[in-house]
């Protein structure tokens, strides 16, 4: 995998250990106070999942607690 894939100006970096890449954005609340990542970076890392399936990796987007989104390898 390469160590580092930019898309629309978000750098994601690979992390070999849990076989994803993960970038960390600014954090935004939803209507009920919950986390979620920021809409550009959102849309960047579904941008990877489908590059990356296109690529021929089984790829899933998710994003966890304080702005941070992963693109799983799965």
């Amino acid at each position: 995998m390469e160590q580092r894939r930019t898309i629309n100006g978000y750098t994601f970096k690979w992390d070999n250990e849990h076989e994803m890449y993960e970038c960390r954005g600014a954090l935004y609340y939803d209507d009920d106070h919950d986390e979620m990542p920021e809409p550009e970076l959102w849309k960047a890392a579904l941008i990877l999942e489908k590059q990356l399936a296109d690529e021929g990796s089984d790829a899933e987007a998710n994003y966890s607690e304080k702005g941070w989104v992963e693109v799983v390898i799965l």
